[in-house]
């Protein structure tokens, strides 16, 4: 319960403010590109944090990392709140980033504790029950937007970062064994990752599979609003339908990955995923693209998320197991670096000429690339013999 919390927290500040995002433009009486820039640059400073707390949690633990990273993350928070601009609110949004101590550490300490068919299946446990978050995140944002105003998302984000804090400190014992070395040598670690065809081969799995859900991030909201007119609860009721079927995957995951492998398991949720976002574009161009289709379909999205992110991750730790931190951090990095630059790609595309096609076609074009990804992994692997 203390890892999904962990986890869960990272999942639900990224997405509960979205159905916020017009009102939080007129706030702050600015363009709605900028304030779609709070996901942006959330990812993308959450993308460099990882690369940084994968060493310092190998040299320091797991432990002290996740609660100095709680506590930071609750005073980025408050100064969300408190933010008299769009600029200061995106600068304590990039703060905010430092929540990524929680889903980087909570896999680490996943695969410090298991092998990696099993890790696979214990992160698909975890990510099922941390699934739920983000699926209700939303449409909890939107009602408490339409009751209370923006600021009420951000404090329950608050209260939550207090609840996991003292959760963490009540519960969550060290699990791995310090490295003794400086982050400087840590550091000098990462060209064993870099240089391993098989590291790059599942983090970027697991980076293009989880890209569609990041240019669909970006794009949903503008979609919802400007080319479906859905209000803020309404739309944050359908937001969450990527993560119905992450869950969804997620169960899967947990339940088939020791049996089926876990490069079968990435190859059939990518395919997954892309099945989806064909699906939806299909309908669009038959000019039977509505509400209900558009999100409908990234249901499948989601169940291929739920497949294909945690075994590419187990797969991804697993290449060094003596640097699992850093190769969370390094993997997650990769993840959410693409993920910032596609969230950012699928805003500028859209407008209310072009409807939602340009955010299909980006999400099918990341959905193809995580097929060919870990189809390469699966043919090196048979052609080495492995």
């Amino acid at each position: 319960m203390t890892l999904i919390l962990l986890s869960g927290l990272s999942a639900l500040g990224m997405n509960i403010f979205l159905p916020s995002l017009p009102n939080m433009t007129a706030y702050f009486q600015t363009d709605y590109r900028l304030m779609q820039l709070s996901v942006a640059l959330f990812l993308a400073v959450n993308a460099a944090m990882q690369i940084v707390i994968g060493p310092m949690a190998d040299k320091a633990g797991r432990r002290p990392v996740i609660l100095w990273g709680l506590v930071l993350f609750m005073a980025a928070t408050l100064g969300c709140i408190v933010a008299p601009t769009a600029e200061v609110f995106l600068f304590f949004r990039m703060c905010q980033a430092v929540v990524a101590v929680g889903i980087v550490l909570s896999r680490a300490a996943v695969r410090d504790m298991y092998e990696q068919d099993q890790a696979a299946s214990m992160l698909g446990w975890v990510t099922m029950g941390m699934a739920v978050v983000p699926m209700i995140g939303p449409m909890i944002g939107g009602q408490l937007d339409q009751i209370f105003g923006w600021q009420a998302n951000f404090w329950l984000l608050f209260a939550l970062g207090g609840l996991a804090l003292a959760l963490t400190y009540v519960d969550f014992g060290e699990t791995a064994l310090k490295s003794g070395k400086t982050l400087v040598q840590q550091f000098r670690e990462y060209p064993e990752l870099l240089t391993s065809p098989r590291f790059w081969g599942y983090s970027l799995a697991s980076g293009f599979s989880s890209g569609a859900f990041f240019a669909y991030l970006g794009g949903a909201p503008f979609v919802s609003t400007e080319v479906f007119g859905m209000e803020p609860g309404r739309m944050g009721l359908f937001f969450g339908a990527p993560a119905v079927g992450y869950f969804t995957g997620n169960f899967l995951s947990g339940a088939f990955s020791i049996r089926v492998g876990v490069n079968r398991m990435i190859l059939l949720g990518n395919l997954m995923n892309a099945l989806g976002i064909v699906l939806s574009l299909t309908a669009m161009i038959a000019g039977m693209g509505n509400e209900y289709t558009f999100f409908g379909f990234m249901t499948l999205v989601g169940v291929g998320n739920g497949m294909s992110i945690p075994n590419a991750t187990a797969g991804a730790l697993s290449v060094r197991p003596h640097l699992a931190g850093s190769a969370s951090g390094l993997n997650g990095a990769i993840m959410l670096g693409g993920g910032a630059a596609l969230s950012a790609l699928a805003g500028a595309l859209l407008t209310p000429e072009t409807g939602a096609m340009p955010l299909l076609w980006l999400m099918l074009a990341t959905a193809v690339l995580g097929v060919l990804a870990i189809l390469v992994v699966i043919l090196r692997e048979r052609r080495l013999g492995l």
